[in-house]
């Protein structure tokens, strides 16, 4: 971090955005509890299943363009080229307007060729949302470069709340409205299946497992039913999705609309010499195409072994598409999504680092570079590692007040455990992608990325066939390709930046201080829980009051933690969003 006591710039950027998404990761959290309730497992396998797909088509057009625009605009702001800046982008609009419209075609008309069953249907809904996207990509892009942060932040905020609103709303309506002539079978606890609230049968059919042992399953027309509940359920939580980006991208324009002034009145006392639209062309489309294969690739990764889990349990095990997509729903919209939500810091600090290192690259100060990259680097594992440690020893609690379907709280919850280390690899990864894209090495990410998908989808194919981790090989193969990246991207930073990542004070510091934070989590936890009845499911009430304080506990005592080991210095501390507020209470204190 700097060395000096004044703030860094991208660092506050970096702490806005953090912020929202952040925000916008608990807003997500909270609407995911009612909507699976509506839903279930079931609905959420067929929305994550439709949302992985639609997730890759975006990728693949134009999810990257904010970090590629940002980029390439704030190197021609660094010299205070304003005309050409604004060239850049027009031909960027212009840009996803005709990218984004064939890929919203091609996922609607295509969506059969994608996946099977009822999540077709979801994907066709998400198909208009790309289109929408690639437009709101271009005007958060463009404010980037510009090197603020708000108006990003507050669209992703209003796109989020806008989005569990209408996911929750649409998906409720959709059940009630086309499916108000039907009954939904439920599986109760006690093995019996109710039709409405009458109970039509006193145990549900049986079979038995690999080990022998009963699994009471719903009858086949009973099943029918609840699936298209479930399918239905899923579409109106893809409405949410696009309906949140379509508000992003209204709100988004209406700022520039307002800033429209000031862009003509710079761009009119600008002396530099246009570029032609051709020349402009030919660089951002060299930028946004290595940026969309390097983050496609990246993220594939989720795609691939979906299809692979999905593939082997259709052929291999004989699961229905209901069964396969239940299980599938409890991984990745219960243990991944919560494990997402730190790594919304390490998505902030990619898009404010970017810019701000081009911007370096492009006034040749090399040293500039190295320095911001320690930066991001420490700021970023300095919340990352206790934040993965604390999602590991607080797993149950965590998912029971964010899930609260008894069957599956505890499958989520370990896996979530399972989970917790990816949290760091990922945050890291993300970061270290953003560095070299912004020094100029794009290319770098991609032929990266492939090599570490690769070697994780040999081990998830190899653990699916050969043994019974069944979701814990997906927990593996995340592992896996998330910690390669890490390794993979350092030695190619080390050898084009010239940086060596310091160890101790940005990795080891943290990760001793966040293991006195966990043990102080869990304990507290454990204590609390005993004093309030001990329960296996508690009540909400009970769950958030034995949950909070041990978080806060535990949050205390890695402050305290890391500045006793000098893991964050007076200077670093005040770097940091609300830093001086931090160094006061320290010194109030008596740590600093």
């Amino acid at each position: 971090m700097s060395k000096s006591g004044k703030k860094d710039g991208f660092i506050i950027q970096a702490g806005i955005l953090a912020a929202a998404g952040i925000l916008c990761r608990i807003i997500g959290l909270l609407y995911r509890s009612p909507l699976t309730a509506v839903i279930g497992d079931e609905g959420n396998g067929y929305y994550q299943s439709a949302f992985n797909i639609y997730t890759m088509v975006l990728l693949i057009s134009s999810y990257s363009i904010p970090s590629a625009i940002s980029k390439v605009i704030a190197q021609k702001l660094s010299v205070r080229d304003y005309i050409n800046a604004h060239r850049v982008f027009l031909c960027a609009i212009w840009y996803v307007l005709v990218v984004g419209g064939l890929a919203s075609l091609v996922l609607f008309f295509g969506a059969g060729l994608f996946d099977k069953g009822p999540a077709v249907q979801v994907i066709r809904i998400f198909a208009p949302t790309v289109f929408l996207y690639g437009l709101l990509g271009v005007l958060r892009g463009y404010f980037q470069a510009h090197g603020t942060m708000v108006q990003t932040s507050v669209s992703q905020i209003l796109e989020q709340l806008l989005n569990a609103v209408v996911s929750v709303g649409a998906a409720y309506l959709l059940i009630l409205l086309l499916l108000s002539t039907t009954d939904r079978y439920t599986l109760n606890e006690d093995h019996s299946v109710s039709l409405g609230d009458t109970v039509v049968a006193q145990t549900a059919e049986t079979r038995t497992d690999e080990e022998g042992e009963p699994v009471y399953v719903l009858s086949a027309k009973q099943q029918e039913w609840n699936t298209r509940h479930a399918a239905y359920g899923a579409m109106g939580s893809a409405l949410g999705t696009g309906s949140g980006v379509a508000a992003a991208l209204l709100f988004m324009w209406g700022v520039y609309r307002l800033n429209r002034n000031t862009i003509r009145s710079r761009i009119e006392r600008d002396t530099h010499q246009e570029e032609s639209y051709r020349d402009i062309f030919k660089t951002i489309s060299g930028v946004i195409v290595p940026f969309i294969l390097s983050t496609a690739v990246y993220n594939l990764s989720t795609v691939v072994n979906q299809s692979i889990y999905k593939w082997i349990c259709y052929l291999q095990r004989g699961m229905s598409d209901a069964e396969t997509s239940t299980r599938y729903g409890i991984f990745s919209g219960k243990a991944v999504v919560i494990s997402n939500i730190p790594i919304a810091l390490s998505s902030a600090m990619s898009s404010a680092v970017l810019p701000s290192i081009a911007a370096k690259i492009g006034q040749g100060d090399l040293e500039g570079a190295k320095e911001k990259t320690a930066q991001a680097v420490k700021t970023t594992m300095f919340i990352a590692i206790p934040a993965a440690v604390g999602i590991g020893v607080l797993s149950r609690p965590i998912t029971w007040l964010l899930f609260r379907q008894r069957s599956s709280v505890d499958t989520a919850a370990k896996l979530l455990t399972a989970l917790a280390a990816s949290v760091v690899f990922y945050c890291l990864s993300t970061l270290t992608n953003s560095v070299l894209q912004g020094i100029g090495r794009v290319k770098v990410p991609v032929h990266n990325a492939a090599a570490a998908l690769c070697l994780q989808t040999v081990v998830v194919g190899a653990l699916l066939t050969f043994t019974g981790l069944d979701l814990y090989a997906l927990v593996l193969a995340m592992l896996l390709y998330s910690g390669s990246m890490c390794v993979f991207n350092q030695l190619s930073i080390r050898k084009y930046l010239g940086y060596r990542q310091e160890i101790f004070r940005t990795f080891c510091i943290p990760l001793i201080s966040s293991g006195f934070m966990g043990v102080t989590a869990f304990l507290t936890h454990w204590a609390l829980a005993a004093l309030l009845g001990g329960e296996e499911y508690p009540s909400l009430l009970h769950n958030a009051l034995a949950l909070f304080p041990a978080v806060i506990a535990g949050c205390l005592v890695y402050f305290v933690m890391e500045i006793a080991l000098k893991g964050i210095t007076e200077e670093e501390l005040a770097a940091l969003p609300k830093g001086r507020t931090l160094v006061k209470l320290a010194k109030r204190c008596r740590l600093l």
